[in-house]
């Protein structure tokens, strides 16, 4: 499957998500027209298409899972200041360039296991898995969480073959966790996904940097060599200090015939291989 120069022309009101790498082939979904390619993928995606509406709907709950996305520009909202049990106090505001790498990281020491393996940073909500106080017929997992002095319920629905995804990451790299989500509700959901130990450290909000609305997952403070870090995730704001590291990944909500988790091991397979991880994507997205 030889790579291939595919032009994106998009209409009014839409945006191009992701950058682009040998593609293997193009499908309709609704309203919206996914190019898939090796790793990466490119979706125009219409503003007006209802059934993204009805994912943007989110409940009063929405910030206990992770921050709101708003798609046209990364802008994220945080959590409203009167919901006190929902929301951690966020961390320093850092309205200037990206903030210079604490003396203290967020991650311990590589371990003997993992010594010599680049790391990958994995998102959670919309990128392994979807979350709803709502109730799912076929959910996966049923996580009670307690808000407010009431527990409730959690439904948790698996991304297609996020096992088989996982299970890969954990013998090719050292694995972190990293969500904008309260651990609260984010670390049972990581025990019940995670049978396999793939996950050597998880990260929650507290360790997410509040910049301008959002929260950011900056990668200098976790201890690694930037040159040898790769963050997946499905917002663009996750990673803005640090694109050139990232992986993008369609959100995903109930498509149960998704294979993008399955279409990135390739990809994350020649990655493992590489001493310089920056230098690889940054090549692939100049072809």
């Amino acid at each position: 499957k030889a790579a291939a120069r595919v032009p994106l022309r998009l209409q009014a009101g839409r945006h191009l998500h992701y950058s682009t790498y040998s593609v293997v082939r193009l499908r309709q979904e609704g309203s919206s027209r996914h190019v898939s390619v090796s790793g990466f993928t490119a979706a125009a995606v219409s503003q007006s298409n209802s059934s993204l509406k009805k994912h943007r709907s989110r409940s009063i709950f929405s910030p206990f899972f992770c921050c709101f996305r708003n798609y046209n520009d990364y802008h994220v909202e945080p959590p409203p200041a009167n919901n006190k049990t929902l929301c951690l106090p966020p961390p320093p505001e850092e309205n200037g360039s990206p903030p210079k790498a604490p003396t203290k990281f967020l991650l311990p020491e590589v371990s003997i296991a993992d010594d010599g393996k680049n790391c990958v940073v994995i998102d959670l909500d919309e990128t392994l898995v979807h979350s709803s106080f709502k109730p799912i017929n076929n959910a996966d997992f049923i996580v009670p969480v307690e808000i407010d002095g009431n527990v409730h319920q959690v439904y948790v629905l698996k991304r297609p073959h996020v096992d088989e995804f996982l299970q890969k990451m954990g013998e090719l790299f050292e694995c972190v966790l990293f969500t904008a989500s309260l651990a609260k509700y984010a670390d049972p959901v990581a025990d019940l996904l995670d049978q396999w130990g793939v996950f050597r450290a998880r990260l929650f909000r507290e360790s997410c940097v509040f910049h301008r609305g959002n929260y950011v997952k900056d990668l200098s403070r976790r201890g690694r060599e930037l040159s040898k870090v790769i963050i997946i995730d499905n917002s663009p704001a996750s990673y803005i200090f640090h694109p050139e590291n990232a992986v993008p990944v369609q959100s995903w909500f109930d498509n149960m015939a998704d294979t993008e988790l399955l279409d990135l091991i390739p990809l994350f397979e020649d990655l493992s291989k590489e001493d310089d991880v920056y230098s690889m994507l940054q090549s692939l997205r100049n072809r």
